[in-house]
């Protein structure tokens, strides 16, 4: 079983990453646990959602160690690190968390600017989307080109099309 917390500011689009992980998970045809925390995010406050993606019956929907920890911002990275199993992944938006932040020693850390590569591509509500193609090339959760074709499959399920979410998720898988 893989345990992912997906967690940022309100309108950062983790709530959204979350869906699509869980999404691409149901399509290979795996148990899959989507369990989100938001309030007052509509307003810029805290938001996070617990993924859990298993080819065996899941039985609870407690992220206790996990194995990924998809941060678009600092309270994130405070709240949920410690969390993080050693040799776990921790992604960063370093867009927003400072270069001298510190983190542990024992667990894989990857900075991507996606909130700069997102405004860059002129797709500001992209971000999420960088950040799932830094996830797809940096684990063993999904291969890259399934992840983005699952991306492109969950937007089309709601009516949308935008190419520009393709360009911000090669941008995540090249991490810069």
């Amino acid at each position: 079983m893989v345990e992912i917390i997906c967690a940022g500011f309100g309108g950062q689009g983790v709530l959204t990453a979350g869906m699509m992980l869980i999404d691409a998970g149901m399509e290979q045809g795996k148990n899959v646990l989507f369990y989100p925390s938001y309030g007052s995010e509509m307003r810029g406050g805290t938001a996070n959602c617990s993924v859990k993606i298993s080819d065996k019956k899941i039985a609870s929907p407690i992220c206790k160690t996990l194995d990924i920890l998809f941060s678009m911002n600092a309270p994130a990275i405070d709240k949920f690190e410690s969390r993080l199993k050693p040799g776990g992944l921790l992604l960063v938006n370093s867009s927003v968390v400072p270069d001298d932040r510190k983190y542990r020693d024992d667990i894989r850390v990857i900075k991507v600017p996606v909130t700069d590569i997102a405004k860059e591509l002129e797709n500001p509500k992209g971000a999420n989307i960088v950040m799932l193609g830094a996830l797809a090339a940096n684990s063993d959760l999904f291969t890259t080109e399934y992840m983005e074709k699952a991306i492109e499959k969950f937007f089309l399920k709601k009516g949308k099309k935008n190419p520009k979410n393709a360009l911000c998720f090669q941008r995540g898988v090249a991490g810069k």
